[in-house]
């Protein structure tokens, strides 16, 4: 018998009013075993506040003003109506998510319209909490893959590789419940389905790296986007770090993968840097990336050049667990020297410290260390790669932002910076400077249509813009809960292509801040 949203709805409530993790993740998991097969995904989906799996095309693009619309044009519910299905709210989702072109507006408001006359008031407060992208009940990733391995009696470690590899948690949900451990360890490197990218540690410089990883691979350190391109055949994909497909986006990515790959079956890791004689800025790389009409005319004034860092398979054979000498060796066979990132091998620090000036002089960020014995840890973030940057910089969450005054009357002006924690997102300061003032108006007409609440100066988001942010040190502050605050703090770009999960951690700025008294005196 299919399910009702309402006893969806009763658990976020049940899980809401839990200030313990284990039994938040024994509630969830005795939800999950209940479903049936077809309803483990939506359900997944919708209690994770995503409209959709992270591999697929296509978005709600429903934001604050479509939603106080459909609430508005609802009617009460009637309550001799048939209750909704998990199945038939995930089902109007996608219908949302498809309506495109002339009239899609009208149409997605009146599909979720529907949908809210429908609902019980409970129901709808939650169905709308995860329409927003929050649904603030203390559930995120880590509490679901333990709540999967707890209603599927498997290994949490299997239900999180499996995840990593295969980028749809519902699916793995899916084949834990159903098949069990076998069937998760099976769920491998696949061509055409995306892999959370290994991820980098911030170093404190070249004496920093080489003394944590001795003798390394020192490669540029591109600005640009990080992206993975998949060949089966004739068939090529493109996805962004955020497993987003942008295959369309990116003619002369595809042109490569077909005809300067002396393989048909592979997947490479790179990045995509806009390029005249130097590097362009990294906004000029994500224009291409939203870009899905008048493509030639944007590759004409927005040229790509093609940077590759990494083989992940090739010709039927996953590379994840070989060492990275290994992958580079196999990458070197099979792509033409220009395409492929400047590097040097090395353990002299005064070698490596000219070529990190080479880096910079060329327009690159810096460098990043790898250890040349690092398998590919998929999807997580670990001292075997460093990241080497010219200054102090951080990835955050916008989670809110104040109404500006003077020149910038009328425009969201000063941000709300936060970090990821277990918990969600730890606000570590605040900054007005980096935009300009078009993109103050930009980025308050998406703001706002992220809005969870708002009150007379501040408007609280929905935590999904990630800002790369500089500053001069981290200082101790009573004004967060963190404890701490970012000393002139300033916006160098938005990071398009970075998740809110791809955030820096609290854990990270903390150990920066403890780093700096290394050089400082400490009160």
């Amino acid at each position: 018998m299919a399910t009702p949203i309402g006893r969806l709805t009763t658990l976020c409530l049940e899980v809401e009013r839990e200030s313990g993790r284990k039994r938040k993740v024994e509630l969830v998991g005795e939800f999950l075993k209940s479903l049936e097969l077809g309803e483990i995904r939506p359900a997944i989906l919708i209690l994770l506040a995503r409209a959709l799996p992270e591999t697929e095309k296509g978005a709600l693009d429903v934001g604050y003003r479509t939603i106080k619309k459909a609430i508005s044009s609802g009617q009460q519910r009637l309550f001799a109506e048939e209750e909704v299905t998990i199945v038939e709210v995930f089902d109007i989702f996608r219908r949302i998510s498809e309506a495109q072109g002339a009239g899609s507006r009208r149409t997605k408001e009146n599909l979720l319209g529907g949908l809210i006359t429908r609902l019980t008031e409970e129901e709808r407060e939650y169905i709308l909490r995860s329409l927003y992208g929050e649904m603030r009940i203390g559930m995120n990733e880590g509490v679901m893959l333990e709540a999967i391995a707890h209603a599927s009696e498997t290994e949490l470690d299997s239900v999180r590789n499996a995840n990593m590899l295969s980028g749809d948690i519902g699916r793995v949900a899916m084949i834990a419940l159903n098949q069990g451990e076998d069937a998760l360890a099976k769920v491998g490197v696949s061509i055409l389905t995306p892999i959370r990218p290994m991820l980098a540690e911030m170093s404190e410089g070249v004496q920093d790296a080489l003394s944590t990883l001795g003798r390394a691979a020192f490669e540029y350190k591109l600005d640009g986007a990080r992206i993975q391109i998949h060949r089966d055949g004739d068939m090529v994909k493109v996805f962004t770090r955020r497993l987003t497909e942008v295959t369309d986006s990116l003619p002369e990515v595809v042109d490569a993968a077909l005809h300067r790959i002396s393989s048909s079956h592979f997947i490479l890791e790179g990045e995509a840097v806009a390029f005249r004689d130097r590097p362009l800025p990294f906004q000029d790389v994500m224009r291409r990336f939203t870009r899905v009409h008048d493509i030639a005319d944007s590759s004409e004034k927005v040229p790509i050049r093609l940077y590759l860092f990494d083989i992940l398979f090739l010709d039927g054979h996953s590379l994840i667990d070989s060492p990275y000498e290994e992958r580079w060796r196999k990458m070197s066979q099979v792509a033409p020297t220009e395409l492929i990132v400047p590097r040097l091998v090395s353990s002299d620090q005064a070698e490596v410290e000219a070529f990190y000036q080479r880096s910079l002089a060329e327009g690159h960020e810096g460098l990043v260390a790898k250890s040349l014995e690092s398998t590919y840890a998929v999807g997580k973030r670990g001292k075997r790669w460093l990241k080497i940057k010219k200054s102090s910089s951080l990835d955050l969450v916008i989670v809110g932002a104040d109404w500006g005054y003077g020149r910038r009357t009328g425009w969201l002006s000063d941000y709300y910076l936060a970090a990821v924690s277990d918990e969600g997102y730890e606000t570590i300061g605040k900054t007005y400077k980096g935009f300009t003032d078009q993109e103050f108006k930009d980025i308050t007409e998406r703001l706002l249509g992220l809005k969870l609440s708002e009150t007379k100066h501040t408007v609280q988001v929905r935590p999904e813009i990630v800002v790369e942010v500089a500053f001069d040190e981290i200082q101790r502050s009573p004004k967060y809960p963190s404890g701490l605050a970012l000393r002139l703090a300033r916006i160098k770009s938005i990071r398009e292509d970075k998740s809110p999960q791809e955030a820096d951690t609290i854990d990270t700025v903390r150990s920066m801040f403890e780093k700096q008294f290394e050089t400082k005196a400490r009160l």
